[in-house]
């Protein structure tokens, strides 16, 4: 099954200056304006070379300054093969939260061979950027943030004792998330992890674009007849999937731009499928989504502004099964699916590749975000949603299928800039 081995991470040197002004969060949440701010602070900030500005040389210059740091002292190469246990603290839904996994390399596999799944549909553009990218600086700047089963914790145990002493790295975040690493050189302790995972399946839960673009570069390498050592690898942090730490939050859908939209027909339609209910304020509309996700039922929020919001509660769930019959139970279960198949393309009539592109749908996590698209922005109306289970991601990966783009967002994102994969010289 999956392949994993431990790797000379690149690292950030003292003459770098301090680490928490080093670090960055993923590239794809990163704004211009912060972007600038990160690199004010300290000039070897990681966003210039895991987002680099400018015109088409942008990612050669991505390439020589990463050459640059490394002659200059910058960055450097541990000197023993290790595995890197990470550990975040954070806050969550008023709770205080750990989350622990490891990074380590893992052997690309096609997804076909059903030995790392994805979850999720992915969009050209981005593979595009981080194609160019990875061709100019053979790196992984970020890991792959992947999902492993372990029911009786041998795993996770090897790694957990591995972190007990004063962690090697240590930054807070912005939001208040404490990131803690260790590295791990024990020969000993690394084969018995790499072991462990010799009968295991990962399932990804961050990080698809990048991995369909390292399975992409591999393929251009050989194509060219070029052997690139440490290629055939990527980066990733790896976490129990049973681990308590693990907290997914919902992406909301914002409609916008539709011709003659009028949200009293599209109540109408909706009752062919749902029971629709009142849900005047954010309290009850959270006490019906919490109802509805606790008892298993598929429902979310229709916001139409001015304070209109209704609860849509499915009234049976064969209904997506019977229009994509060729889908497995656990796809045609999720909320996202319900949502998709019977609202957005039966009734609004926005088809997939309009969904990919974001012409008439685009998407938040954020549900203040929401209810100003709709009161101040003149979007037509939008949809809060719970979030998916870690069960239900898991159910689809293993049925070979992929949910929409933007069904999950796991919380919270890793940090950029502890450890780093050069896999070329």
């Amino acid at each position: 099954m999956a392949e994993i081995k431990a790797f000379k991470g690149m690292r950030y040197t003292s003459a770098a200056g301090d680490l928490n002004t080093l670090v960055c969060p993923p590239y794809d949440i990163i704004s211009d304006r912060q972007r600038e701010n990160y690199i004010a602070n300290n000039p070897y900030n990681v966003i210039r070379l895991e987002l680099p500005k400018g015109g088409d040389d942008r990612y050669k210059e991505a390439g020589e300054t990463l050459k640059n740091w490394l002659n200059g002292d910058i960055l450097a190469c541990d000197e023993k093969d290790s595995i890197y246990v990470y550990e975040m603290q954070f806050s969550a839904n008023g709770r205080r939260k750990s989350l622990k996994g490891f990074v380590s390399l893992v052997k690309l596999e096609e997804f076909s061979k059903g030995i790392v799944l994805p979850h999720e549909e992915t969009l050209s553009k981005a593979k595009a950027d981080r194609f160019e990218l990875m061709s100019e600086t053979f790196c992984n700047f970020s890991q792959i943030y992947s999902l492993y089963m372990d029911e009786d914790s041998s795993a996770y145990s090897l790694i957990d004792g591995c972190s007990r002493g004063i962690p090697d790295m240590e930054v807070k975040d912005p939001d208040g998330t404490l990131h803690r690493m260790w590295c791990v050189s024990d020969e000993d302790i690394i084969a018995k992890i790499t072991a462990a995972f010799a009968d295991k399946k990962l399932y990804i839960a961050d990080g698809h674009h990048r991995y369909e673009t390292a399975l992409n570069f591999k393929k251009s390498l050989e194509e060219q007849g070029k052997n690139i050592p440490g290629s055939g690898y990527i980066a990733m942090m790896l976490v129990n999937m049973e681990n308590d730490g693990l907290v997914v939050f919902p992406t909301h859908r914002i409609v916008k731009g539709l011709d003659g939209f009028d949200g009293g027909r599209l109540l109408d339609e909706c009752k062919k499928y749902f029971d629709v209910a009142e849900a005047p304020g954010e309290i009850r509309m959270q006490a019906a989504l919490n109802t509805g996700y606790d008892d298993g039922k598929k429902v979310f929020a229709l916001y139409l502004g001015a304070g209109r919001c209704y609860m849509l509660t499915l009234k049976d769930e064969a209904a997506v099964k019977a229009l994509l019959p060729d889908k497995s139970d656990a796809y045609c279960g999720l909320d996202v699916s319900v949502l998709h198949t019977l609202i957005l393309e039966r009734i609004l009539g926005i088809d997939k590749e309009n969904m990919a592109a974001q012409k008439n749908l685009t998407y938040t996590r954020s549900r203040e975000e929401v209810l100003e698209a709709v009161d101040m922005d003149g979007a037509d109306c939008a949809f809060i949603l719970n979030p998916t289970k870690v069960t239900e991601i898991r159910d689809v990966a293993l049925a070979s299928e992929k949910m929409p783009q933007k069904s999950t967002y796991f919380y919270p994102k890793l940090i950029t800039g502890l450890v780093m994969n050069k896999f070329s010289d």
